[in-house]
């Protein structure tokens, strides 16, 4: 249920950087009531595996409205890099959505 003057965010905001040979991720979610996490993994699909664990264990037996998200949220993750050299197409800053069951 929607508290009266709040709005409840339908995403969950992941940001991804590249540290050390890992990928680190983490999110925070919330204004009310803080949410939030960090995970890690050697390779992507092992880091996007994570994000969805830490998210699930994050809002498991949470009401998702006490953290002002909407009953399903999603997951957008942005991935951070550090360009060399002025942008390129291969070089700009990406933004994936992934979507958590």
């Amino acid at each position: 249920m929607e508290e009266e003057g709040v709005t409840l965010q339908k995403e969950i905001l992941v940001t991804v950087e590249e540290w050390d040979g890992y990928y680190v991720a983490s999110f925070n979610a919330g204004t009310r009531h803080q949410m939030s996490g960090v995970t890690d993994g050697r390779t992507f699909d092992e880091l996007l595996a994570n994000i969805q664990e830490a998210v699930a264990l994050s809002l498991s037996g949470e009401n998702p409205a006490d953290f002002d998200l909407v009953e399903i949220p999603t997951v957008a993750i942005s991935f951070r890099m550090e360009p060399d050299s002025p942008p390129t197409y291969t070089n700009l800053e990406w933004t994936g959505m992934y979507y958590t069951d």
